[in-house]
């Protein structure tokens, strides 16, 4: 499986054993904004929320799965609670958020699953320290394989947006694909990528 796999890359999910990948995981990092004045610096809490939204065949949103539902209605999809200022004292290597997918246990009518990034108060993605995303196989405190890693801090098509989507994993065939999109957006609120990925990306 390649590592950091560039945007609009399609991969499947096939491992170099042979086997399928019937987990994944979406890893958010961040730093809080430092900002320097006459009377010194001070650091600006950020809160970057990362969500997954379930779709039907018809590009339905069924369920999104957000700090304000931390887990989809059969459990396959999980997510590890909403983050509010970042890591203010220092990037600590660790994400932020960690959103869990479990491909076996979804309900048979989902055939995709996007990931998407809102920046909560509308702080610029290009102001943010190490803003970055990985995509992985294994668990939140287990990073077995890096498959897609987006560098928002240091990538420049991210300054000036507050939302993108990360990615969607489709299924075709029996089998589930991967797309990385990492395309930012114009939307304001989560409410606005859903219908972005909607009408766009499925």
């Amino acid at each position: 499986m390649a590592i950091n796999l560039q945007k609009g890359q399609r991969i499947n999910l096939t491992k170099e054993n042979g086997q399928t990948l019937t987990s994944a995981c979406v890893g958010i990092n961040w730093g809080a904004i430092v900002k320097k004045s006459l009377f010194g610096t001070k650091k600006e809490a950020v809160d970057l929320d990362g969500s997954c939204i379930l779709y039907d065949s018809n590009k339905n949103p069924l369920e999104v799965i957000y700090f304000g539902n931390l887990k989809s209605k059969n459990g396959s999809v999980k997510h590890s609670g909403d983050d509010l200022v970042g890591d203010v004292d220092g990037d600590d290597g660790l994400d932020n958020e960690v959103i869990t997918v479990d491909f076996k246990g979804l309900d048979a009518n989902v055939v995709s699953v996007a990931l998407v990034l809102n920046s909560y108060r509308g702080q610029d993605f290009g102001t943010i320290p190490f803003a970055s995303i990985r995509i992985y196989e294994g668990t939140p405190t287990n990073v077995k394989e890096v498959f897609a890693k987006y560098d928002i801090a240091n990538d420049k098509s991210f300054h000036g947006n507050v939302s993108m989507v990360m990615g969607v994993f489709y299924l075709r065939n029996g089998e589930w694909k991967f797309n990385a999109i990492g395309d930012p957006t114009s939307d304001r609120k989560l409410e606005e990528t859903v219908e972005t990925v909607r009408n766009k990306y499925l």
